[in-house]
């Protein structure tokens, strides 16, 4: 008997802001978050900017308009950040 994996890239459902940390539900319906400031442009971004956060590209990125920035979904469930964690 042999097995068959199928590899494919995360794709966002749903996203959404609380406590600073952004939120996304994949579409294999795990739950993924990540800290706004681990990202130049979000981590100064006000709280009611920050929680503008849309999903695009089919579920590939997040853009927040109001602050000019896109982010792809599967980098950051891979782990692919701009800042360092803060101490």
């Amino acid at each position: 008997m042999s097995t068959a994996t199928v590899s494919a890239e995360p794709l966002a459902t749903r996203a959404w802001v609380e406590n600073r940390v952004v939120y996304l539900e994949l579409a294999d319906q795990r739950i993924f978050g990540f800290p706004a400031n681990r990202f130049k442009r979000l981590k100064h971004a006000p709280d009611d900017l920050l929680a503008k956060v849309e999903i695009e590209v089919n579920g590939y990125a997040l853009r927040w308009e109001d602050l000019d920035e896109d982010i792809t979904v599967p980098g950051v469930v891979a782990g692919h950040f701009e800042l360092p964690p803060e101490a």
